[in-house]
């Protein structure tokens, strides 16, 4: 039985925004209840620090796979 285990990747902001072809306030109207353009599946950010916050690398390409259908 094998016991690999696949390392979790964060993105940061830098990351995102590039990969989702969205700029950085894109993404915050994406994750804003109050905006139009808010999307309640968008995968939420966690707190790394006092001020940074990050997208597990996993649900962001799961969310982008869904978009796909």
């Amino acid at each position: 039985m094998s016991n690999i285990e696949t390392p979790i990747t964060v993105l940061r902001m830098k990351q995102l925004a590039p990969k989702l072809g969205i700029s950085r306030s894109g993404i915050y109207e994406k994750i804003n209840p109050d905006s139009p353009y808010y999307d309640p599946t968008f995968p939420r950010p966690f707190k790394l620090g006092k001020s940074a916050v990050g997208w597990y690398e996993s649900e962001v390409n799961q969310w982008l796979m869904q978009r796909r259908v």
